[in-house]
């Protein structure tokens, strides 16, 4: 694996430097709520393509395959990217290859080829991908490490508000109402403008961040850092779960927000048309957002092992209950998992490079490349959703939080053999 030098370090202590830290803090967290706004559109999208090429399940969750499949790809060299050229202009080429994805949904609407749609969300993918690199081990750096946990919870809650807003608007744009759905049920037309809004809005935003100075954190270095000097990764256990736990979290989170919209088009479910279906993942994503906000607080005085293991669980007992019921019960159950997902994703990130020093960055990396599991878990639910049905497949998810739960109870006695090893 190739090192993701973020050039970043963490904080020493607080007051002063999160003061000064307020407006890069801020400015890097709107790139979460972008990021979040665009991801989701992938729930929503699904449905409409699986309408308009008359997809198998298996074959709709090829837009995550490809969207996911990017995190994969393209992390390494993204990290390379930032290695030379820094946070600024790594944002800003995510900017600008992303809104490139976008653009290319006009062609694919034209051609009205599924495949272009697909190479199209690679593109997209492959910028969100540069801006999750850098963003990140950024926000973890900026501020002391006891409360690293707490603060990227409080930037992945403005993304948990991108990916609350998001289906509500994709719905519209993407199905509109019940009366003009018919219209184009047969075509990918309604596609087309939101993604070129959605570039002019990007290419706005990259303009705005290169008038934007952000301050440069001194980098962890070999000398600096004796402890992890002449140290493998390998050897430290809280991460290479970490990396599992992330590939776990990410599959499951976005394989169960992608088969909503058709999960509760299922008579005995709820019998909903798509465009009122999709209305409702906004609730799915915005507990993710509540919850998040509320970690961000708790976990200031909650150890984040214990909160992760406690809501591994209760996600365990939602998919249970979504499982094994009928109608109302299995909708709201559902539903109420993101509420509990909420501090999964920063609570695995942070503790999982804790400790790590000089090899910080590129944990980071192999993170990053975890996320690979949200274009692998949903094909996998997608297939035992063709073979058995949609209500059975969230069984795939369960095995993830099981995982999950397990990270939770072990996390800090994996760290700690890390810490005795390095002395």
């Amino acid at each position: 694996m190739s090192e993701i030098n973020t050039n970043q370090s963490f904080v020493a202590d607080g007051s002063q430097q999160n003061k000064n830290y307020l407006l890069p803090l801020t400015a890097m967290t709107t790139l979460f709520f972008l990021w979040g706004f665009i991801t989701v559109l992938n729930d929503v999208l699904i449905p409409r393509l699986k309408g308009v090429f008359d997809l198998t399940y298996t074959e709709a969750m090829l837009v995550q395959f490809c969207f996911f499949g990017a995190y994969f790809i393209v992390s390494l060299p993204a990290g390379m990217l930032v290695k030379k050229m820094g946070y600024k202009n790594g944002v800003l080429t995510g900017l600008v290859v992303a809104s490139v994805g976008c653009m290319l949904f006009y062609p694919a609407v034209v051609v009205h080829e599924y495949w272009l749609f697909l190479g199209a969300l690679f593109v997209l993918a492959a910028g969100i991908t540069v801006l999750q690199v850098s963003a990140n081990p950024y926000v973890v750096a900026l501020g002391p490490e006891k409360t690293a946990s707490s603060r990227l919870n409080l930037a992945q809650a403005l993304n948990s508000l991108g990916t609350t807003v998001g289906p509500y608007v994709g719905g519209i744009l993407f199905f509109g109402t019940a009366g003009t759905l018919a219209a184009n049920a047969a075509t990918a037309e309604s596609v087309k403008v939101p993604y070129l809004m959605l570039a002019a809005a990007l290419l706005t935003i990259a303009v705005v961040f290169a008038f934007f100075k952000l301050p440069v954190i001194a980098e962890h270095t070999e000398e600096q850092d004796c402890k992890a000097k002449g140290h493998s990764l390998k050897e430290a256990p809280h991460l290479m779960m970490g990396v599992v736990g992330i590939f776990c979290y990410v599959g499951a989170e976005v394989s169960i927000g992608s088969f909503l919209v058709n999960y509760f088009g299922e008579e005995h479910i709820a019998g909903l048309e798509e465009h009122a279906a999709a209305s409702l993942i906004a609730y799915y994503w915005g507990g993710a957002m509540v919850g998040r906000f509320i970690g961000s607080a708790a976990l200031q005085k909650i150890a984040p092992s214990k909160a992760l293991f406690f809501n591994a669980m209760m996600v365990i007992a939602l998919l249970l209950v979504t499982i094994f019921t009928e109608g109302d019960l299995a909708l709201y159950s559902v539903l109420a998992i993101g509420l509990f997902n909420s501090i999964m994703f920063p609570t695995i990130f942070s503790v999982a490079i804790e400790g790590l020093g000089s090899l910080t960055s590129k944990g980071s990396g192999w993170l990053c490349l975890a996320i690979v599991g949200g274009a692998l878990v949903p094909l996998v639910q997608g297939v035992v959703a063709d073979t058995v049905n949609i209500q059975q497949s969230f069984f795939v998810p369960v095995i993830c939080y099981g995982f999950i739960a397990w990270y939770g109870l072990n996390v800090v006695r994996l760290a700690d053999s890390w810490k005795q090893r390095i002395g």
